[in-house]
């Protein structure tokens, strides 16, 4: 079972221990992210040109797994720009501005919203629901919007999506893998969920709350640079619209989004064929604000709008190209970047590092909790936290097989670690969903998760040793 470690995965790791030392000073990582490309290239095929070459593809291979999240990032924003443009947005966002009056209130509110979403459509389109409509009260209400973005993210990508009772896509797989019923993982997942999504989000709202206070964490902090925020609006701008109008829109437009909600559960559509439901809907809403808004001009505004849209949506993107390029090497993309020069039986390099970690250790209780957290964690850092929860499972297997109990709690210890750090809440391209509709910068945003997340992980491994 186990598969020949190469000098390919020791260069791969000796990289991702730069990555995250650069990332924790606070330095670009685009440098070393080409670096490492080309140095595992290079090992690999023994060719310089070909070795230069694959920088190039990884580029393209990055790009293309990222493009339907950068489209609809971008669309959503020129939705935003004209809602704020013509001042629709104060209108949608008066309701919720009487209920959610504090920075905590907007902080528990829109994640406890984003994560009974989340788990019936996941994240993605979660957070563009979410984003335009909650992101201007929870600001005007005093919370950053980088508090926003953790919020959004550790309940949608962290909480949600690690469980994922309702779908049951990552407890389908990791049970498959590990030859038990779905049922049992799902009941075995249930306190750690708990507990990680517990710890973390009363973590991270601490933290906030402290940096706010003394003056660390302000209504600025993380915010992109040049990004068509909805904190700078032109107020001259709003009266494009009459008032009636402009509550007409106000409630067309929720209508609208509610009518994607409930055609997501008639016609059964999650993942991608969710989010591009959403996308759609938000196109024709920014057509058809537009040309009500700006009329005669409205043709030339709608691809204004659009070009506005994109340009943050490639400028929020841009610096994640690379390192996505890099982490995408450790799963299926290494074939299509570099080509078949990985050891025969390999299941990938990260696939491969968690086999391996799993070999070298000894067999106990408390051993096979702490291992299956990091093989869980090591696997997420391809940046999808799905690739590797079938690794788990196995592992998960014989560690049970071994121990003699704990099948089922291990198997999901497994798939919690693996989605946290994989699915979207340290993997910086990962999380760029809520930090792009949020305008924050997605390395900031990972940097915040990193404590509570890690200090998640730490006590949800303690608590299924007790339960194994």
């Amino acid at each position: 079972m186990g598969v020949e470690l190469t000098a390919i995965h020791w260069i791969y790791v000796l990289f991702i221990l730069f990555i995250i030392g650069f990332m924790v000073m606070r330095r670009d990582t685009t440098l070393v992210c080409i670096a490492g490309i080309f140095l595992i290239a290079i090992t690999a095929t023994g060719s310089l040109s070909s070795s230069v070459s694959s920088i190039f593809t990884s580029f393209i291979f990055a790009i293309t797994e990222l493009l339907s999240t950068i489209l609809v990032i971008s669309i959503i924003v020129a939705m935003s720009r004209t809602l704020t443009t013509t001042g629709i947005n104060d209108v949608m966002i008066s309701p919720f501005a009487r209920f959610i009056r504090t920075p905590a209130l907007a902080y528990w509110t829109i994640g406890i919203l984003m994560m009974v979403i989340s788990w019936f459509f996941w994240p993605s389109p979660a957070v563009a629901l979410m984003g335009a409509v909650l992101l201007p009260v929870a600001i005007r209400v005093g919370l950053p919007a980088l508090g926003v973005a953790m919020a959004m993210n550790l309940f949608g990508h962290g909480i949600a999506l690690s469980g994922d009772f309702i779908i049951q896509a990552a407890p389908k797989l990791t049970a498959d893998a590990a030859g038990l019923p779905v049922g049992d993982v799902i009941s075995a997942s249930v306190p750690l969920v708990i507990v990680m999504g517990a710890v973390t989000t009363i973590t991270a709202f601490y933290l906030i709350k402290r940096d706010m206070k003394n003056g660390k964490l302000t209504a600025t902090t993380g915010l992109t640079k040049d990004s068509p925020s909805e904190l700078r609006t032109d107020a001259s701008q709003k009266q494009m619209l009459s008032l009636n109008q402009k509550r007409i829109f106000a409630l067309l437009i929720p209508i609208l989004f509610a009518a994607d909600v409930a055609a997501m559960f008639v016609l059964d559509l999650q993942g991608g064929d969710a989010t591009a439901l959403i996308g759609g809907t938000s196109i024709f809403i920014l057509l058809i604000i537009t040309l009500a808004a700006h009329r005669n001009k409205g043709l030339e505004k709608t691809t204004s709008y659009l070009i506005e849209g994109f340009q943050f949506g490639f400028r929020v993107f841009g610096p994640v190209i690379p390192i996505a390029a890099f982490f995408y090497l450790g799963d299926s993309g290494f074939t299509q970047m570099i080509g078949d020069h990985l050891p025969k039986g390999s299941h990938g390099i990260v696939n491969d590092l968690g086999f391996g970690l799993a070999s070298v250790v000894p067999l106990s209780k408390e051993v096979g909790a702490i291992t299956l957290t990091a093989v869980g964690a090591i696997t997420g850092l391809d940046g999808s936290g799905f690739s590797g929860i079938s690794l788990a499972g196995s592992i998960a297997n014989l560690f049970a097989t071994a121990i003699g109990t704990g099948a089922a709690t291990l198997t999901a210890l497994g798939q919690v670690a693996a989605i946290w750090v994989g699915g979207g809440t340290l993997v910086p391209w990962a999380l760029i969903p809520a930090a792009a509709i949020c305008n924050v910068d997605a390395f900031e945003l990972a940097r915040r998760n990193l404590l509570p997340v890690t200090i998640g992980l730490v006590v949800t491994t303690i608590v299924a040793m007790f339960l194994i």
